[in-house]
């Protein structure tokens, strides 16, 4: 798991990095806002951001803002810490408000901020899974608008040609195109058929 550090406090940044290295966690350090911004927009930016709120060219608020509505805009899940010493309510807040997902009154203990990082990766978990579930759900959702389009069949074998205009019996071409697998059985009509037969 890959962690943003926003940091502009140099003694601070470095201890948060060498405590997450330390858990095994995969560290970026941006000393301001700006950098900060630039580097969540990488396509393969952290997912995970420790965001202080006071830094220079763009503070920790306003870089929150435009990563929560990037991430709404490109649909990929984000969690955010803001990292702080204002411990108004009021801070907490508009921190919040602004697209945090969580909040830490600086100085903090490294075991709260272990538990926090531990719901913060749990969170992005079930919305990774909530995201491949989806795109499962739509290519389904997808192969029946192609069983639903118009398809050629023969009028008197019931043979279906596909697109490399081929005939395949009803079965074999759902089968072939769609995740359905059949069971089979005798309907009544058959079953009366079958028994004036014999």
């Amino acid at each position: 798991m890959k962690i943003l550090i926003a940091e502009d406090d140099q003694i601070t940044s470095k201890m948060e990095k060498s405590i997450l290295v330390k858990w095994g966690y995969e560290v970026i350090v941006t000393k301001d806002g700006v950098e900060a911004w630039k580097e969540v927009q990488k396509k393969d930016a952290p997912r995970l951001v420790l965001l202080d709120w006071m830094m220079p060219k763009m503070d920790g608020v306003e870089v929150c803002r435009r990563l929560r509505a990037l991430s709404i805009e490109k649909n990929f899940p984000v969690y955010i810490i803001m990292l702080t010493s204002r411990k108004d309510s009021e801070d907490i807040i508009e921190g919040l408000s602004e697209g945090a997902n969580d909040y830490i009154s600086k100085p903090f203990s490294v075991h709260e901020l272990k538990v926090r990082l531990n719901v913060g990766i749990k969170y992005l978990s079930l919305q990774y899974s909530l995201l491949k579930r989806a795109e499962d759900l739509e290519e389904a959702i997808e192969k029946i608008k192609q069983l639903r389009t118009f398809l050629p069949i023969c009028a008197y074998c019931k043979k279906i040609r596909d697109d490399q205009d081929v005939w395949s019996d009803v079965e074999h071409y759902i089968e072939e195109h769609s995740e359905l697998d059949f069971s089979r059985s005798i309907c009544p009509d058959c079953e009366a058929k079958r028994d004036k037969h014999e």
